[in-house]
């Protein structure tokens, strides 16, 4: 699979996300962690995407996907993949991430046990040898960068849910509510999306500092000082948004239309930069005062008065870069904590 500029900015703007599949258990039915399966009526069931219409007959019991993203979005509805991606970017020992296994153990499908998913690396496109070879009754690539093209040698496969919106621009909301109608699981996933969704609105309703408080979601490059900023659709400010917080009006003003992700800006502009909070991917091991000591990132207002947030570990870069269903939670946990504090000591 060609991978899109989207794709390459997904993540930090340097490093392409790993593009993956993933199937339910392995030669048996679907492995459910007690949601109760299926509802009575629910099939056949019809999703519709970018490329017309995928009508699912009956319950799914090898699901495949592309991109780690729908793989985590199966498990968010306590459904074991069979086969998903190696998180080849930012993934810890297992080539996941800590809520992917944390999920797993809780479904009874931990690593190194019979029922653990298997894993293959993708990217570098879609692995469709592997995929078929899982024999999958479905393939799910709602948020993916999957072309028209792709989309065909899939459904050759099985039949396929292609993706809800271009290039990696759908929202975790649609693709839940997009996989849980595909595995008849749509009141589930609902009552998922509505916990979440009240439990990222509740940082700013319990935190006055928080609420209404201008951010900026971007990325600092340190060794060339160039300033790129996630905008529109992206799900860097969907994420800061979900909080409570505004977009600065200077990024606002300057995104060109709703296609618009992410744009360059001039760090001869740096100063013109004005918000509370300033969010940027880092390398690790760098700090605050890293861009601080930058004479032209410190003419930005929020990295002169402290308001600069870090993700400078790659887990906390993926919780929200490619959130989904599975990863606001841990975001929520393991990141949030730290943007509350951050604006409270700058607003006070």
């Amino acid at each position: 699979m060609t991978i899109s500029r989207r794709a390459l900015v997904a993540l930090p703007l340097l490093a392409a996300p790993a593009l993956a599949a993933c199937s339910s258990r392995r030669g048996e039915e679907t492995r459910d962690g007690g949601s109760g399966g299926a509802a009575d009526g629910a099939f056949p069931a019809t999703v519709t995407h970018l490329y017309g219409e995928t009508v699912i007959e009956a319950e799914p019991t090898r699901i495949v996907t592309v991109s780690w993203v729908n793989a985590d979005t199966v498990l968010a509805l306590d459904l074991v993949p069979a086969g998903m991606p190696a998180v080849t970017w930012g993934g810890n020992d297992n080539a996941s991430t800590d809520w992917i296994d944390a999920k797993l153990e809780e479904l009874g499908a931990g690593w190194g046990s019979e029922t653990a998913p298997t894993t293959y690396d993708e990217s570098d496109g879609l692995n469709l040898d592997e995929m078929a070879a899982l024999m999958p009754d479905l393939i799910i690539a709602a948020y993916s960068g999957v072309t028209e093209e792709e989309y065909t040698q899939l459904t050759k496969i099985a039949p396929t849910i292609g993706p809800l919106a271009a290039n990696y621009t759908a929202s975790w909301e649609d693709t839940l509510a997009a996989v849980g109608t595909a595995t008849g699981r749509s009141e589930q996933a609902t009552a998922l999306a509505e916990q979440i969704t009240a439990d990222l609105a509740a940082v700013g309703e319990e935190n006055p500092a928080v609420a209404g408080a201008t951010f900026i979601a971007g990325t600092l490059g340190l060794a060339d000082d160039s300033i790129s900023l996630y905008v529109g659709e992206d799900t860097r400010p969907r994420f800061f948004t979900a909080l409570g917080m505004t977009q600065a009006e200077v990024v606002t003003e300057n995104t060109a239309d709703s296609e618009t992700f992410f744009l360059e800006w001039s760090a001869e502009r740096a100063d013109e930069l004005e918000s509370v909070l300033f969010y940027t991917w880092a390398e690790a091991g760098t700090g605050i005062e890293d861009f601080q000591a930058n004479p032209l990132f410190a003419q930005i207002p929020a990295v002169a008065d402290g308001g600069i947030v870090l993700t400078d570990d790659d887990h906390l870069t993926l919780s929200i870069s490619a959130a989904n269903a599975l990863s606001l939670p841990w975001a929520l946990e393991h990141f949030v904590p730290t943007v509350v504090e951050t604006v409270q000591n700058v607003r006070g």
